[in-house]
């Protein structure tokens, strides 16, 4: 069952759906996630929707949101900061625990990419987190920047755009916009998992916001509450060592798995057996549910 509903964060109205298992029993307060998309992506039509009903099929509510200026929720287009979507995730976290179907004593995090960032972030520094699981994130956006324009020459590229963007709004006082695909390169073949809902151009702001932003600093604090860093062998799109380095940094009830033979998308067709198989043994020890999977 899925409840499309909206909430308010720092004034603005954000969209969300909320996914309940079938078989939930009257009055039970069931084990919740909340799924954080991907970089200047939507909830819907996307790879976290196929997380979202994934992990509802484990038997846990989900409650997918879109991000302010993403999707169908309210905020300038496209202008994502980093800060701004930790908050998000907070104030979907209050509003989520009122829900009779939520035990708000068991509310977890989870993203893809950018969205995993975003999810230790919010887990390290709100201790209502109960949970966190990341796929594919990354924990300094300096240094993967960095892996992922790897050689001087597009390194040179892309630390002209933020100084050409900077400079662009000294003078101005506007911002200027450019490809995503400026901003973290995509291959071609793999453009397909994006939701056909997602923004293409975004600000230099907005680049120079995930510049900053380090969730390695504060990874630690989660413990010893569970944490997943699942990272795919093959991911082209985010560098590996992200979730590596992650884990070194990491504390108690953490785990590092590293599947290979899948892209950045862990749930495309081919994988999404084996990354489920694998999540789903993974929450059963640290995060279970009353609800038997499949059940």
């Amino acid at each position: 069952m899925e409840h499309p509903l909206t909430f308010m964060s720092d004034g603005l109205k954000l969209s969300g759906v909320l996914h309940v298992p079938e078989e939930r029993k009257p009055g039970q307060r069931l084990p919740t996630f909340i799924v954080l998309h991907g970089f200047v992506g939507t909830k819907d039509k996307s790879h976290v929707e196929l997380l979202a009903r994934m992990i509802e099929g484990m038997g846990y509510c989900v409650f997918r949101i879109d991000f302010r200026g993403c999707g169908q929720s309210e905020g300038a287009r496209g202008e994502v900061r980093c800060f701004d979507q930790v908050a998000d995730t907070r104030n979907a976290l209050t509003f989520i625990a009122e829900r009779e179907e939520v035990d708000n004593d068991r509310i977890g995090v989870t993203g893809h990419s950018f969205g995993a960032a975003v999810a230790i972030f919010a887990g390290g520094v709100d201790l209502r987190v109960a949970c966190v699981l990341s796929l594919c994130g990354w924990g300094d956006g300096e240094r993967k920047f960095r892996g992922q324009h790897p050689t001087p020459e597009a390194w040179a590229k892309f630390t002209r755009i933020l100084d050409e963007g900077r400079r662009h709004r000294a003078e101005t006082g506007e911002s200027m916009w450019v490809s995503r695909f400026d901003v973290v390169p995509i291959p071609e073949e793999l453009r397909k998992n994006l939701s056909p809902h997602a923004q293409f151009e975004v600000p230099v702001e907005t680049a120079i916001s995930m510049y900053h932003f380090r969730a390695d600093d504060v990874v630690a604090d989660i413990a010893p509450r569970p944490l997943l860093l699942f990272h795919t062998a093959g991911d082209v799109i985010t560098p590996m060592e992200q979730s590596i380095s992650l884990f070194q940094k990491a504390g108690a009830n953490a785990e590092l798995m590293i599947p290979t033979g899948m892209s950045h998308f862990p749930l495309s067709d081919e994988d999404a057996p084996h990354t489920r198989a694998l999540i789903a043994a993974w929450l059963q020890k640290f995060f279970p549910t009353p609800l038997s999977a499949g059940a």
